[in-house]
């Protein structure tokens, strides 16, 4: 990377206020210069608490902006289509936090639209950049656990009950599937790629939203993968990937981890940590992003467009199987 790029992130919920200390750990990289928010008081507090220069209290004055050269869109689910499409008719590239979309239609709609414009797009699963999870593709390609059978991704979380947060409110997007579910479905695709068979199993409360779900994904050459996650259980957020001759366990939490430990026939198991350094994680996927945009490319390698619009394809499959539509889509 040869230029520092300017940073806006449009909303300031807990996520946000993550990646904008992400964006703080790297300023030899990354500048963040403005933050958008639905009022001013809260942009302005925001700006205070990590040194922003632009505080806007809207989300189309930080779109408008000519300075800023990339958008990470962290508001709510339901209202990432009308977020990202302001963000690129105006010319900026744009980060989106998961889950991506509500539907692969409107995934689709964004893909095609940054595709229009020249102008790179991406899914903010961030844990496909961690180091560890790095290492593991690089481990997997060299048959160290032998043919790959299969994962059990756990990833429960309780966070605390409001009917109008975005873990509970259908209107903001609520759904365990598309919060955690997914990133346990992303990970499976990019080790095994997309699945043959796909079957869901889901709890709902009495927000209307899936407060549990079970989903089992069968391969053609016979791989299982088993995803378990709730937002109503005690945490358990580890993961384990099972071969012929081992495993790979990852510690808790599986999906931003630092320590792994393989376990294979007749050997002591090798245990590997990989500290942050300082970092929270979401720094890794801001370098790579703008690592692809300083070399021109309009989508990452590492969770190209294709495999977004497989997955969104894939939630959509689930939620078909339960019935489950949110309010913006009946």
């Amino acid at each position: 990377m040869t230029k520092k790029m300017n940073w806006a992130i449009l909303g300031t919920g807990k996520i946000a206020n993550r990646f904008a200390a992400a964006i703080n750990n790297i300023p030899e990289k990354a500048v963040l210069y403005a933050v958008g928010s639905r009022n001013q008081d809260t942009a302005d507090a925001f700006g205070d608490q990590y040194n922003i220069s632009k505080r806007y209290k809207s989300y189309e004055e930080v779109a408008a902006d000519p300075a800023v050269d990339i958008v990470y869109v962290g508001t709510p689910g339901a209202f990432h289509h009308r977020d990202v499409i302001m963000c690129l008719n105006n010319g900026k590239h744009v980060l989106c936090e998961k889950a991506f979309t509500t539907n692969s239609k409107e995934a689709k709609d964004l893909i095609d639209t940054a595709r229009e414009k020249n102008l790179f797009l991406m899914e903010a699963m961030w844990t496909r950049f961690f180091p560890i999870h790095i290492k593991i593709r690089e481990i997997l390609k060299e048959d160290v656990i032998g043919r790959v059978n299969g994962m059990v991704i756990n990833f429960m979380a309780t966070p605390p009950y409001d009917p109008k947060n975005r873990f509970f409110d259908v209107n903001l997007g609520a759904s365990v599937l598309l919060d955690t579910g997914s990133y346990g479905i992303s990970w499976a695709y990019s080790l095994l790629g997309k699945p043959d068979q796909v079957h869901g199993f889901a709890d709902f409360g009495e927000s209307g939203a899936d407060n549990q779900a079970a989903i089992m994904m069968k391969y053609k050459s016979g791989q299982l993968v088993s995803i378990l996650s709730s937002q109503v259980s005690y945490d358990k957020k580890d993961a384990t990937i099972f071969g012929t001759n081992g495993n790979i366990v990852v510690h808790d939490p599986w999906y931003k981890p630092t320590t792994m430990t393989i376990n294979r026939y007749n050997q002591d198991p090798e245990v590997i940590t990989i500290p942050m350094n300082g970092y929270n994680g979401y720094e890794f996927e801001a370098m790579a992003v703008m690592d692809c945009i300083q070399a021109g490319k309009l989508e990452s390698e590492t969770i190209p467009h294709a495999e977004t619009l497989q997955i969104m394809g894939t939630l959509d499959e689930i939620r078909n199987q339960w019935g489950f539509k949110f309010p913006s889509e009946m």
